[in-house]
């Protein structure tokens, strides 16, 4: 089966860039203490949950397909590996924060002093996670490189 890497690539491409600049937004106006003091619940208005759910999936499987793709034609191999991983972690950081964070915020209302402690939790690890997704989007770019068709 031949995969067409320069489609999945251009969808991964946006998918990691709402991905990004979503996470870049929400710590510019501190989502996780806008959260603790309106607890809108996981899907209700307000939620940062609506607006990643539905890109998350289409994110990271044209991503997979993109970079499988490559590898089957012979991409570069270092860079691959390296979209692939930080991809993974990235992710798992996401998992992590929304079990750790967004759903106690959103769910045990904590008061002022655990809502602070998980905010600045949740903004370490998110700008882990804005570096990771740079490193990826480098290393997406080289090795999707040359197959763009």
């Amino acid at each position: 089966m031949q995969v067409k890497t320069g489609r999945w690539a251009r969808i991964a491409t946006v998918g990691q860039a709402h991905w990004f600049f979503g996470n870049l937004y929400e710590a510019v106006v501190d989502v996780p203490r806008l959260t603790g003091d309106r607890s809108p619940g996981l899907l209700a208005s307000g939620s940062p949950a609506r607006y990643f759910i539905p890109a998350a999936p289409a994110t990271i499987a044209s991503t997979a397909l993109a970079l499988t793709g490559s590898w089957h034609d012979g991409g570069d191999r270092r860079a691959i590996v390296t979209a692939a991983t930080g991809t993974a972690v990235a992710t798992g950081i996401t998992v992590h924060l929304v079990r750790s964070v967004n759903l106690t915020l959103l769910r045990e209302q904590p008061d002022q002093a655990r809502r602070e402690e998980l905010a600045k939790k949740w903004h370490r690890a998110n700008l882990i996670r804005l570096a990771l997704l740079i490193v990826v989007r480098f290393a997406f770019r080289r090795a999707t490189a040359d197959r763009r068709r």
